[in-house]
């Protein structure tokens, strides 16, 4: 093939390109004046949607990350509060993409829509959403965290936070059971956190026999909290009479520990209360139990009435 063909044919596909481009122009300049203005609607519509999902992703979800650091949420707990913020983010951009591409009667429609089934799935997951809505409000509030020793029910349940979801919380007893609560359950009742502090007052009654010296007991009591190391100094310990039961004088002791968690609880506890009644067995003071007394005869009837035994 010779040069001059090359070019011409070189020279008819430049041609048949620019006759395409042509063609479609033209095939826009002859849209009607309600197609130009769909087109123009569509433009706006992804034009607005794009700026609000940006705008969203580059400063907002940011700055929500950061106010969540500022609270110290853990990360497991960031990740469902991120996802429903990403969710709303997207809701809002298609509403603001709606808006303005004048999709008005497209966009009642669908807020109708919307609101016929949100009325029928919210009455069939009730329960679901009261959860949800519960686990919201633990993400908020921070009751608790992972890791912590959670009572609740009056004491009925205890154990300790593995982990917190949207819809329930799993607690692992001190028996190694693993309890899966909805966490409505955690938030309509009252709910105790002994460690939520940095520590954390025990309490124990001593009984003493009313023989007893109160002040001897006392003096025992206070100085074995003083000599236990995981007791704290400031505040000290402490004990107050409460109790003058039917066969002992009740001493209440009061101990603070540091850094509290269930096993330093048992630990200190058990510790305590052996040394204590351990000194109250070497200086000589009883810790008298119930006694119980009972009176009146016992009538066997007359002799002939005593039945003979079997020879």
């Amino acid at each position: 093939m010779g040069t001059s063909e090359i070019l011409l044919q070189a020279s008819g596909d430049g041609a048949s390109e620019t006759g395409v481009i042509g063609n479609l122009l033209e095939e826009f300049g002859n849209l009607t004046a309600a197609q130009a203005a769909a087109v123009e609607q569509v433009i706006s519509f992804v034009f607005a949607f794009a700026v609000v999902y940006l705008i969203g992703k580059i400063v907002v979800l940011p700055l929500l990350k950061r106010a969540f650091d500022r609270r110290k949420l853990d990360r497991h707990a960031q990740k469902p509060l991120l996802m429903i913020a990403n969710f709303l983010l997207l809701f809002v951009a298609v509403a603001v993409a709606f808006g303005a591409a004048d999709y008005g009667n497209f966009l009642v429609s669908m807020a109708g829509i919307a609101a016929a089934g949100a009325l029928a799935v919210g009455l069939a997951m009730q329960n679901v959403i009261r959860n949800f809505v519960a686990g919201v409000f633990i993400y908020t509030d921070r009751p608790f965290k992972i890791g912590d020793w959670i009572e609740w029910d009056d004491g009925t349940y205890a154990g300790i936070v593995e982990d917190i979801s949207l819809r329930v919380t799993r607690v692992r007893t001190f028996d190694n059971e693993l309890l899966t609560v909805p966490n409505s359950a955690l938030t309509d009742n009252v709910l105790k956190n002994p460690v939520d502090a940095d520590k954390l007052r025990l309490k124990f009654v001593f009984g003493i026999g009313y023989d007893d010296d109160i002040e001897q007991a006392t003096e025992i009591i206070i100085d074995e909290a003083e000599r236990h190391a995981d007791i704290m100094d400031d505040p000290g310990p402490s004990v107050r009479l409460t109790e003058l039961g039917d066969s002992d004088v009740g001493l209440q002791s009061r101990i603070w520990i540091e850094n509290p968690s269930r096993g330093d609880f048992v630990r200190t506890r058990g510790e305590y209360v052996t040394a204590v009644k351990q000194r109250f067995d070497a200086e000589g003071i009883d810790i008298p139990y119930p006694v119980r007394t009972l009176e009146g005869g016992l009538d066997l009837g007359t002799p002939s009435s005593v039945v003979e035994p079997a020879e």
